[in-house]
């Protein structure tokens, strides 16, 4: 053998063995992620406007709109501009929102009052909306945490969080939000056995068609500051882990969910969502109801903060994030980002 042919061998058992290496490889999922069309028609996970649920804040005055500092591009809206910004975020194709109100310190009590007041804010507000636009669906907030002087979610006496007396106010309120016009009323405070009372008061009062959706799974998370610096709703003692879940749990949820079923929600939720996307798939394994996701302050803020300081690009990362809650199960998504989401998905649909 010449001193040559030990490389050409070489070269040739080489190539021999790339053909051989080629024809077994049957499976080429890079085949799939081509171009931008063959990514979309194999796209598992679709975000739509349609699925999102904008939450607004509104506050007394007229010709009002101030900035929450904590949240970028966040508003609390006078009803006037709320009614403006409600038929803009229609005209992209969202068609829930979800309302919060920010209460005069003057007209908060520990047993929280004004929240089942027929002339407060919030049964104004939705009264507007449904006039201005029907079809578009009103969720409301079915807490006493804006409208309490201890920031709670329920009646305090003596350092303690009343269960039963704070479930007969919520009762209340949500009777007022169902005959204002709501669509659905959206129990938020963790209060045991508050979805029973109030379906069988709306079923008795003849509002069999107004939906509970139920914040079932609501941890006590420190990701909810923003939020609470928009409503001026913080705690004024302690904290609420008494009655929100403890974020190490997610059998707990499972329980949480089944007992809001057997109790007559129409929605099940989980709050947070970034952090808690593992409950959302428990969750969606476990019901064939439709189940929600709380994009909530914290999370949103993130972003916003990251974005603003060029660290991330935030319109990839809003909609990565978006996705993923979708991904893991949600239904539907409650989420500051809805109106700059919807712009984003309708440009990206023009694009394609």
């Amino acid at each position: 053998m010449s001193p040559t042919s030990a490389p050409l061998q070489t070269a040739t058992d080489a190539a021999e063995a790339m053909v051989e290496a080629t024809a077994e490889r049957v499976q080429r999922p890079r085949r799939l992620r081509r171009t931008g069309a063959l990514r979309r028609m194999v796209q598992e996970t679709v975000l739509t406007a349609a699925d999102l649920i904008y939450p607004l804040f509104v506050m007394e005055g007229e010709g009002q709109q101030e900035a929450v500092p904590s949240m970028p591009n966040c508003f609390r809206y006078s009803l006037d501009l709320l009614l403006e910004e409600a038929k803009a975020v229609w005209e992209l194709g969202i068609g829930a929102i979800a309302l919060f109100p920010l209460i005069p310190h003057h007209q908060k009590d520990n047993a929280g009052t004004e929240s089942y007041n027929p002339d407060g804010l919030i049964p104004r507000a939705v009264r507007a909306l449904k006039q201005a636009l029907p079809e578009l669906l009103v969720i409301t907030d079915v807490a006493l945490d804006p409208y309490s002087s201890e920031g709670h979610d329920g009646i305090v006496q003596n350092g303690q969080i009343l269960n039963d007396e704070t479930v007969a106010v919520l009762v209340k309120q949500a009777l007022m939000q169902a005959e204002a016009g709501a669509d659905f009323v959206a129990p938020s405070d963790m209060m045991d056995g508050r979805v029973r009372e109030i379906r069988q008061a709306l079923d008795a009062e003849g509002w069999v068609n107004v939906g509970i959706l139920a914040y079932s799974a609501k941890y006590a998370s420190a990701y909810y500051g923003p939020f609470r610096d928009a409503l001026d709703s913080a705690p004024k003692f302690g904290d609420k882990k008494t009655y929100q879940m403890d974020a190490a749990n997610a059998r707990e949820a499972l329980k949480e969910v089944e007992l809001d079923i057997q109790e007559g929600a129409d929605i099940v939720m989980v709050k947070p969502a970034l952090a808690y996307l593992d409950v959302i798939c428990r969750i969606k394994q476990h019901t064939n109801l439709p189940v929600a996701a709380y994009n909530v302050s914290g999370e949103y803020a993130m972003v916003k903060a990251a974005a603003q300081q060029g660290w991330i690009d935030g319109t990839a990362v809003m909609l990565e994030t978006l996705t993923s809650m979708k991904r893991a199960g949600a239904d539907v998504i409650l989420t500051y980002f809805a109106k700059e989401a919807a712009l984003a998905l309708r440009t990206e649909q023009d694009k394609a």
